[in-house]
């Protein structure tokens, strides 16, 4: 959890006001939920591994004895949680305010949450997402918007070059039980999967014998991932989702994806059946940890970092469990700390910003008076009394974000006032 100074403050939020404009411009409104949820809901084992690292509070009123004798059980010590992600809250929040909703409802949602992460490089116990989310829409004409929605925040930021890794978990879940696997193995063999840009293919078939895996499901996913391919060039389309997945891949599935990557096209001015030109790559190993996603999953990639700067998937099921009833429901979130640490410049806001440094004998009066005038004619105005080196003083309000600096004397006006670029 960290302190931020003025200027890092600012520049924090330049980005976020980027992102929020993008996003509303493809037709998203911002909604805002309570920074607690009930314990209940927390650990409703939907989260994956971010269950565990969810901070809990204590139980009001609760004296020694009872905090002994529930020692030995979480849920008896706490009745709320400080929220891990956003997509929990989305979901009670979708079915708590429904029927004041449309029917395909487009969320934005800019907050901090909390996790308790052991703190290194790019993981923070307190962070800031920025996710969007589409609820009441099944057809791939969610997921196409969120990605276009998505790659035109991260361009306009001055990240050019994005691009989305997706895949399906219908696929990934059809592809494990074609190699054998057990519906019991499953969880442990993703585990596996998803370290394969990390191990590579030997290491996750030895892993997967390791733990003890169904041999023969493992020899034929071996045998699949040293399957002999070509150099050949396939753009994001059905050729290229059945090349990468073993023969009979479901349809359905295979349309579902070809479709996103079809209306992405679209939305870029390019009808085309082929989807060519498109910033969309099939990784049938694509895997990500949530346990409540139910169909496309997918994650932002850029060519500056070999991590993801964000991800996100469709989870049908989960608000059915607040509503009693399944919505369809799919996310993308951008994971901010780690864009803002990308962004080598973001616009301002574009007002004049001045510092007026006046000597000490000037009337209080007089400098409210004229920083007033100025406020009013849109500047953002500092006051700073003279010293006797200017210099430190003109490079701490530059790195502060001011553009613009003029000296003020006894009986100075708006008039007489010469205002400097600082350099």
């Amino acid at each position: 959890m960290r302190d931020f100074l003025p200027a890092d403050k600012a520049r924090r939020e330049r980005v976020l006001a980027v992102i929020r404009q993008r996003y509303r411009a493809h037709g998203f409104d911002e909604i805002e939920t309570p920074v607690v949820e009930e314990y209940a809901r927390l650990h409703a084992g939907i989260g994956g591994d971010n269950e565990k690292l969810a901070f809990n509070i204590l139980k009001r009123g609760m004296d020694a004895e009872a905090v002994r004798a529930a020692a030995d059980d979480q849920s008896a010590l706490t009745d709320l949680g400080l929220r891990y992600d956003l997509t929990v809250p989305l979901a009670r929040f979708y079915a708590s305010h429904r029927a004041e909703l449309p029917t395909v409802f487009r969320a934005i949602q800019i907050a901090p949450v909390w996790r308790a992460e052991r703190p290194q490089k790019g993981r923070y116990r307190q962070f800031v997402q920025c996710d969007i989310d589409i609820i009441g829409d099944a057809s791939a004409r969610a997921e196409a918007e969120l990605v276009v929605a998505t790659l035109d925040a991260v361009d306009a930021l001055g990240l050019e070059g994005g691009s989305v890794r997706i895949n399906d978990r219908r696929a990934l879940d059809w592809m494990l039980d074609s190699f054998g696997f057990t519906p019991d193995e499953r969880p442990g063999v993703l585990i596996t999967i998803d370290k394969l840009d990390k191990i590579g293919p030997e290491g996750i078939v030895a892993e997967l014998r390791d733990r003890g895996a169904t041999p023969a499901a493992v020899d034929a996913f071996e045998a699949f991932l040293r399957r002999p391919m070509t150099l050949e060039y396939n753009p994001y389309g059905e050729r290229q989702i059945r090349k990468a997945l073993p023969e009979g891949a479901p349809d359905d599935v295979v349309a579902h994806l070809v479709g996103i990557g079809q209306a992405v096209v679209a939305s870029r001015g390019r009808v085309s059946d082929l989807v060519a030109d498109v910033p969309l790559v099939f990784d049938p190993f694509l895997v990500r940890g949530m346990g409540y996603y139910t169909g496309t999953i997918f994650e932002l990639a850029h060519p500056s970092v070999s991590y993801s700067l964000g991800g996100g998937g469709r989870y049908d099921g989960m608000i059915g469990r607040f509503l009693g009833q399944d919505v369809p429901a799919v996310g993308f979130s951008i994971g901010f700390e780690r864009i803002v640490d990308l962004v080598t410049s973001a616009e301002a806001d574009g007002a004049a910003a001045v510092v007026l440094v006046h000597d000490r004998d000037v009337p209080v009066g007089e400098l409210l008076a004229l920083k007033a005038v100025l406020v009013a004619e849109g500047s953002r105005v500092r006051l700073e009394q003279r010293t006797k080196n200017l210099k430190p003083l003109l490079e701490r309000a530059a790195s502060d974000g001011y553009s613009a600096f003029a000296t003020v004397s006894a009986g100075a006006s708006r008039e007489s006032l010469e205002i400097k670029q600082l350099a």
